[in-house]
């Protein structure tokens, strides 16, 4: 396997959720073999005393989370790392010569976990490799370590590593795509739209229109504007 020149994985950290001020990035020192995506559905049951079976209500969906697991070693095997050093912009890189998996760790912990004083939270991470591209945080890293030498000092590690999915409070809110009646909508006015159909769209009922045109401002109606952007508020 010629590890000399290979992409590798690269974990990339930022301050503001649109994923612009980038403050540090990680290279893996070797890509991992495999990698699980867990998908997950929350449901509240409800069961009524003496029945046979039970009524599953929806609750959420929970974020899309990535498990990797990255080995560490300083054994000597891996001649060539990277191009370049594991850390940069910045935060610690390994010292020349470094034997110690831990400091390698550590970059990690730095990066992905560390607590960013002007934030007041952990950093927005991006995870890229190939086509994969997610944007997530880092919840949390088991490290095992494997191989020592005689005084101790940790010359192989893995770390399994949990990356949740992050998004955006305005990708969100477009991929969910809510239709019901008693949440906030806003519709872009497209030709052929009117009122009391975009109206019908939202709540299933016309008969809303005018309270709907009275919050936008809206006097005539029955000619929208096409491009206009129309507020819906939930009904009571």
């Amino acid at each position: 396997m010629n590890l000399i020149g290979t992409p590798k994985m690269r974990i990339t950290a930022f301050s503001d959720t649109s994923f612009l001020d980038k403050v540090g990035e990680f290279t893996v020192m070797l890509n991992p073999e495999t990698y699980s995506l867990n998908y997950e559905v929350l449901f509240s049951a409800k069961q009524t005393t003496g029945s046979s079976g039970q009524e599953l209500s929806f609750d959420r969906i929970r974020p899309q989370r990535l498990d990797f697991e990255f080995l560490f070693d300083r054994t000597g095997v891996i001649q060539s790392l990277n191009d370049s050093p594991l850390g940069s912009f910045g935060l610690p890189s390994p010292k020349e010569g470094n034997n110690d998996v831990q400091e390698d760790i550590d970059q990690l912990r730095e990066i992905a976990m560390g607590f960013d004083g002007k934030i007041h939270r952990t950093r927005y991470l991006m995870l890229s490799w190939g086509r994969l591209l997610f944007k997530c945080c880092l919840t949390k890293m088991n490290v095992t370590y494997k191989l020592f030498r005689p005084d101790g000092t940790p010359l192989r590690a893995t770390a399994k590593c949990y990356f949740e999915e992050f998004k955006e409070n305005e990708r969100r809110v477009r991929e969910e795509n809510k239709q019901s009646p008693d949440m906030t909508h806003i519709r872009t006015v497209k030709q052929g739209d009117t009122l009391p159909l975009m109206s019908h769209r939202i709540y299933g009922d016309s008969k809303y229109y005018l309270e709907v045109a009275k919050v936008n401002e809206i006097d005539d109606f029955r000619n929208l504007k096409v491009g206009r952007q129309i507020f819906f508020p939930p009904i009571k």
